[in-house]
């Protein structure tokens, strides 16, 4: 999994927030209602969309939450920076620009001047400075970062060793107001139910269990560009749900899996309808525990590898939508940080299952006269895929990867209990294995790090938000520490380079497909959405370019 921190919703797949059950402590769902002008007057511009993994809302606005609500961290909050993968660039946006040291131990920010909460209170850098403090505090992470010092416009990060990737780890947080949160008693179980904010849309105005809906911020820095009356968020408890109603024209973005997507979606109106699923998401790999035997086995964790066609599992899991995997692990936002030998040069995550075969009798699992295998204890070597009930795109997945082991007589039976169970596992350990998402920044830098970090690993029992396989390898700390400390980008190609050598020699997951990031849109209210002509940002409404999407539609005229 990747970012442990409250940011970590930003690219994930349906999966990744589908926490439902795991609500704090103040949470509430009971019906809130208010009014505004804006939904009083035109309540039919409001833009809607369908959150298929949440069946249904909760009000609790806070960004620690275990399950955030949708828009938390895209429309109420907003970051420093905003990278954006479709087009490889990066938008200033609370601050107006940054400056690294020469040493590379800290990083300042000027922060844009006339930003204001959406209760009117000034934007002011001790806001920086304490959202960090209260982040450091509640979830950890940021080990790096020595102090935060606020001083007029200007906010600087001092870390305790030189760390590159520090620019998007911290320029990407979303922050709070200090002057709200610091007189919380308990700010992580605070249910937030009116949250106060810098973004364009950030006043609750209905609260229902099935849909709630944002309006205006009053006091939004760009109100020229807060075209659009609100954003009404719609609960369906999967796939289906969502996908019938962009299929009946009642939503405007459809930010969901959807199958065979020309003909459900598309072709009920052509001139309206469009979908763009670039390749710039996480890669989603099959995520072994290494804590157990045989995962603890590097020619296992290779033979199940191989064993797994990733053509039928795109094709038949994926609609035919992502691109199968190699063995560098990286997705299809670093095509130019592969290293090409290795790339090249796979084995591991080509389907062969002889290879397979071969290496699964050399580690000692033979087959039986059944053909099925047996752990070296003589049981059989079986066990489960954990994909939580919702995702019918990964349960396809993981129904293909057991078809497919089973032709080198492993057993994986396929188990499909909500996100929140399954998750839950995942986080403590115990899990066999699952199919999770990974971390996606500018930089693989943290691909590598939740991959193969030994600072990533905990241990079995203890609550983790990454590395869920719980590997560590110790030559790719060394390289990861050179990685962090290097300034230059082309020193960093050369460790990451060194990297994907690493990870090819260990495997210490099983890539599977670079993950689409999903969006289609129904033109038919609203222009001025992101296509592959126009990149200004991808269509996921959990990325962190959502923001740029929500303050460029406008009502079509």
């Amino acid at each position: 999994m990747t970012q442990p921190r409250y940011f970590r919703a930003a690219r994930m797949t349906a999966a990744s927030l589908a926490v439902g059950a795991m609500l704090l402590t103040g949470c509430t769902a009971n019906v809130t209602k208010t009014s505004t002008s804006d939904a009083g007057a035109n309540a039919s511009a409001f833009l809607t969309i369908p959150r298929e993994d949440m069946g249904t809302f909760v009000q609790n606005f806070n960004p620690f939450a275990p399950t955030v609500n949708p828009m938390v961290q895209q429309s109420i909050y907003e970051s420093l920076l905003i990278f954006n993968p479709a087009k490889g660039d990066t938008v200033p946006w609370l601050a107006t620009e940054w400056n690294a040291a020469e040493d590379g131990k800290s990083l300042t920010f000027t922060l844009r001047d006339g930003v204001k909460w959406s209760d009117g209170q000034p934007f002011v850098a001790d806001d920086v400075a304490y959202t960090f403090e209260l982040q450091k505090k509640i979830k950890g992470g940021f080990e790096y970062l020595d102090t935060v010092s606020a001083e007029g416009n200007k906010v600087t990060f001092n870390f305790n060793k030189p760390w590159s990737p520090a620019l998007y780890d911290v320029g990407q947080l979303v922050i709070l107001p200090k002057h709200i949160w610091s007189a919380l008693p308990d700010p992580e179980k605070d249910a937030n139910a009116k949250p106060v904010g810098t973004g364009p849309y950030t006043e609750v105005d209905s609260f229902q269990a099935q849909s709630f809906v944002l309006t205006k911020n009053p006091n939004y820095w760009q109100p020229e560009k807060q075209k659009i009356a609100g954003i009404k968020m719609l609960a369906f408890a999967g796939n289906d749900g969502a996908n019938l109603a962009a299929a009946n024209g009642d939503v405007d973005w459809a930010p969901q899996y959807i199958p065979n997507i020309e003909k459900t979606f598309v072709s009920k109106d052509k001139e309206h309808r469009q979908y763009w699923f670039p390749a710039t998401g996480a890669m989603i790999n099959w995520q072994l525990n290494t804590t157990k035997a045989p995962f603890n086995d590097v020619d296992v964790r290779k033979a199940l590898s191989m064993a797994v066609d990733r053509e039928q599992v795109t094709k038949i899991g994926m609609s035919g939508y992502a691109k199968p995997a190699d063995c560098t692990g990286l997705s299809g936002n670093y095509e130019t940080w592969k290293n090409a030998a290795v790339k090249d040069n796979c084995t591991w995550t080509n389907h062969d299952v002889e290879k397979a075969n071969e290496l699964l009798d050399k580690a000692g699992y033979p087959k039986g006269a059944d053909g099925k295998r047996t752990m070296k204890d003589g049981k059989p070597f079986e066990f489960e895929i954990s994909v939580g009930a919702t995702s019918s795109d990964w349960l396809s997945v993981a129904n293909v990867i057991a078809q497919n082991l089973a032709e080198v007589g492993v057993t994986a039976k396929v188990e499909s209990p909500d996100w929140a169970a399954v998750v839950a596992g995942y986080e403590t350990g115990d899990f066999d294995s699952g199919i999770v998402w990974s971390a996606n920044d500018p930089s693989p830098y943290k691909y590598f790090n939740t991959s193969m970090g030994t600072a990533t690993v905990k241990p079995m029992g203890t609550k983790t938000f990454d590395n869920y396989h719980r590997f560590g390898d110790t030559k790719a700390d060394a390289l990861l520490a050179d990685f962090a400390a290097a300034s230059d980008e082309s020193k960093q190609k050369d460790l990451a380079n060194k990297l994907q050598e690493e990870y090819n020699d260990v495997a210490p997951l099983v890539p599977l497909f670079s993950g689409p990031e999903w969006g289609a849109f129904n033109d038919t209210r609203f222009t001025g959405w992101p296509t592959e002509g126009n990149p200004y940002a991808t269509l996921s409404v959990r990325s962190p370019t959502t923001v740029l999407v929500l303050t460029t539609l406008e009502p079509r005229k």
